[in-house]
């Protein structure tokens, strides 16, 4: 099995323990929607492509599982790192670049590191296109108008 899938097994089954059937379809759709930008983003940047996926599956589940958005970015990291650890996927330095990703993805106004940026990027890409009829947030919207250039939307 491959890493990606081997960790999409565990956060499945995470996911699965939600109660609530309209919280755990949006957690699923949020998480994989969030990996598939994250994969695309990831080749066209020359980033490695399985740890910009692997970021994304983990970078709300912190959120998902508490039902707590405080300081989400930041426990999802610390949270990333133990999940990691157990399931044995990656070594130090994947883990620490998986890890900074996640702790960063809410910094979306500044400018961290290429996997960092990769994973805001394909944050904002699921939180804006999931649903063309929601404004895009404040917060988002240059990201947003940079990432519509750079993939030609």
């Amino acid at each position: 099995m491959s890493r990606l899938k081997e960790l999409r097994t565990y956060v499945d089954a995470e996911l699965n323990k939600i109660g609530d059937a309209d919280k755990r379809t949006s957690a699923i759709a949020h998480l994989y929607g969030v990996s598939l930008a994250a994969t695309m983003i990831a080749k066209k940047r020359g980033l490695d492509p399985e740890l910009a996926a692997m970021a994304a599956m983990l970078h709300d589940l912190h959120a998902y599982k508490t039902g707590s958005y405080d300081d989400h970015a930041h426990k999802g990291a610390d949270l990333a790192r133990e999940i990691l650890g157990v399931l044995k996927l990656t070594d130090e330095a994947e883990t620490d670049i998986i890890c900074s990703a996640i702790y960063h993805h809410d910094d979306k106004l500044v400018t961290d590191g290429p996997m960092d940026e990769a994973l805001k990027d394909a944050d904002v890409i699921d939180h804006c296109l999931k649903d063309s009829s929601k404004a895009v947030k404040e917060k988002e919207q240059a990201r947003f108008e940079s990432l519509c250039k750079e993939f030609g939307l």
